[in-house]
């Protein structure tokens, strides 16, 4: 309870700071040369900060800033420029935030469940999912929460350990109705004792599975035939009404780890590996749809970006240090090395001064 009590006192203290301007946005990255702007979070001076990323043409800035209690993950961009941002696993928090106007709006999980990292909305926006494990048996739930309070309304079991990232169908896939639940079970055992300690490899089992929005039903559930990938990331290819899934290898022997594919492909009816890709060490970070089809997996252990084709074909390496965060918006697309941002047209942008130390995070988002 006094762990409690001492982040709610520290969250106290963040949120009376509200949006911090840095005011060191270059001319590039305000004038004529604009691409856009995304939420990201990251660690900076050993802080952990959630914000707004502006990029420009030769240099990204940022534009406003969070500091959060612990490392964020997820976020989710909400129509009145609001952001939604979560707590990596196991994580207790989840916020909303105005970058405009420095307000925050948190939610504290209840001390026997935790977050997974991951939130998302439902077509309305009078409702999110959250993705959450219960301590006592590590079972997997998703959490149906009210939008306006953030409060949960019911949960649901995801039928599997580790629930990572979930997000709606677009579009109807085969059997599959336009805004059914598609969640990404991690496989991975993990109790309060051990944090992020992994245990009990051998008796991993990741799956992907669609559920009722609603209700919470199961409607269908897909394993992989290698047990030891875990199924983490997904991002639609509306191009090819593909399902795109970013895994991450957990052998307990290193040349089968670093051999393994980061890329899966689901249909709606089946579940298929990545083909002819090469060594990449078993880790995908991040994972978006390209803008002419297929996907591009973010490999920092290999400080590259993988990029295949809809069917799941291995096309090309890109290579950039420290590979880790993607984003896309239209024809644009763009990913987060250390510390540079290497943008669709493979021009890299610079960081500002003082901000080479600068570790992004899993994931962007664009800004609404």
């Amino acid at each position: 309870m006094r762990m409690a009590t001492d982040r709610r006192q520290a969250l106290a203290l963040l949120a009376a700071l509200g949006a911090m301007p840095l005011g060191s946005a270059s001319a590039a990255a305000t004038g004529k040369g604009a691409k856009g702007t995304l939420l990201a979070a990251w660690q900076a001076s050993d802080r952990e900060h959630i914000g707004q990323v502006k990029l420009g043409a030769a240099e990204w800035a940022l534009q406003h800033v969070l500091e959060v209690p612990t490392r964020a993950h997820g976020l989710a961009s909400e129509a009145g420029g609001t952001v939604l941002a979560v707590a990596r696993r196991p994580g207790d928090w989840l916020v909303r935030w105005s970058p405009a106007t420095g307000t925050t709006q948190w939610h504290w999980m209840e001390e026997d469940r935790r977050f997974n990292g991951h939130v998302a909305a439902d077509a309305s926006g009078r409702h999110l999912w959250t993705t959450e494990t219960e301590l006592e048996q590590a079972q997997g739930l998703v959490g149906l929460r009210d939008a306006r309070s953030l409060e949960k309304t019911s949960e649901w079991s995801t039928h599997g350990h580790d629930p990572h990232q979930l997000m709606a169908l677009p579009e109807s896939l085969g059997r599959f109705s336009v805004g059914a639940l598609v969640v990404a079970n991690g496989g991975i055992m993990a109790l309060p004792e051990t944090g992020r300690t992994k245990k009990r490899l051998n008796e991993m089992d990741a799956s992907l599975v669609v559920m009722d929005p609603a209700k919470g039903h199961l409607l269908g559930q897909w394993r992989l035939p290698d047990s030891y990938l875990s199924i983490r990331h997904l991002a639609w290819d509306p191009r090819h009404r593909r399902l795109g899934i970013a895994l991450q290898a957990e052998h307990p022997l290193a040349d089968e780890r670093h051999a393994a594919p980061v890329l899966a492909v689901w249909d709606g009816s089946s579940l298929r590996i990545a083909a002819n890709q090469p060594p990449m060490a078993g880790y995908g970070g991040d994972i978006v749809a390209l803008p002419a089809g297929g996907f591009a997996v973010s490999c920092p252990r290999v400080n590259a970006i993988a990029t295949f084709g809809p069917d799941g074909a291995w096309r090309a390496n890109l290579s950039l240090p420290g590979a880790y965060a993607l984003a896309r918006e239209a024809e644009q697309w763009w990913a987060g090395g250390l510390p540079q941002i290497r943008a669709a047209g493979g021009e890299l942008l610079q960081a500002p001064s003082g901000l080479q130390s600068l570790r992004w995070d899993n994931h962007w988002v664009p800004a609404a």
